[in-house]
């Protein structure tokens, strides 16, 4: 029987972070998750005493970040898996949304995984050993009207993730971006932020796409259980992939993004070499 880990898992008060939790405890694996609410990280920490762990975090406060990991250590013993989940959308478009919005969308999606990361890697390093699951979306590989502040933070997350397998693979420390398509969360229900269209020349794209988007939501074709116990699985593999588009939807975006991305490159590749200097100059 393969042995239990540990994990640290951001935002499990729903959705991903919620169905991963459970799934791991009633595997037999350790959680440690945290919280925004007092009563929700008490209630979690009583599931089981000695392997269910919550505690009080916002992403975006340094020294709370700082003290989980530390307390989850000094709790478990170690740490094993770090699900990077906390986040939202910030649905509207590019011209309306406000720049504090943009800055708080940035806080939590980007910021706040790097303030977890500045917090776990010391840890990971000193074992040798660990996975790093970063929740993106494939929103994070393909863009959408309307999408497109929250699309440029998941973009950031993938960056990030690719920099940092580079970094840690040498150290035995694996990482993941897991890229959902729709799933039924409240993604875009209660935890999303909505800018309504007032502007007449983007409600054919914007305007448009944002109905789908909230006439979509709780009907979504992802299953939130079935992709926590892909999770689960996924970091018992000797070889983990870097990418793992979640859901239908995400695989066929990420074939089309990067199909068409290959058609465009072969159609300017010419002219992208003729910018440097000739052999020998």
């Amino acid at each position: 029987m393969a042995t239990p880990k540990i994990w640290f898992i951001t935002g499990v008060s729903t959705g991903f972070g919620k169905e991963l939790a459970e799934y791991c405890l009633s595997q037999g694996d350790s959680v440690a998750a945290t919280f925004r609410q007092p009563a929700q990280a008490e209630e979690f920490s009583q599931k089981d005493s000695a392997r269910a762990r919550g505690f009080v975090v916002d992403v975006v406060n340094e020294q709370q970040v700082q003290q989980a990991v530390q307390e989850a250590i000094q709790f478990f013993g170690h740490l094993d898996v770090i699900v990077n989940n906390a986040g939202y959308g910030s649905l509207g478009s590019i011209e309306e949304i406000d720049e504090a919005e943009v800055q708080r969308q940035f806080d939590v999606n980007v910021f706040g995984p790097l303030r977890v990361l500045r917090a776990v890697l010391p840890h990971l390093r000193e074992r040798r050993s660990g996975h790093v699951l970063n929740i993106t979306s494939i929103g994070g590989l393909k863009t959408f009207p309307g999408v497109g502040v929250y699309n440029a933070s998941k973009f950031a997350l993938e960056a990030i993730g690719e920099s940092l397998a580079q970094q840690v693979a040498p150290l035995g420390i694996k990482v993941t971006n897991i890229e959902p398509s729709g799933f039924r969360t409240e993604w875009a229900g209660s935890s999303a932020t909505y800018v309504d269209t007032a502007i007449e020349d983007y409600r054919p794209t914007v305007g448009e796409n944002l109905k789908g988007i909230q006439g979509y939501s709780g009907r979504q074709p992802g299953d939130p259980q079935r992709a926590a116990r892909i999770m689960f699985d996924l970091v018992r593999q000797e070889n983990p992939p870097l990418h793992l588009p979640l859901g239908k939807a995400a695989v066929k975006g990420a074939r089309d993004k990067f199909a068409g991305l290959i058609k465009e490159l072969e159609s300017v590749a010419d002219l992208g070499d003729s910018a440097d200097y000739p052999a020998g100059e």
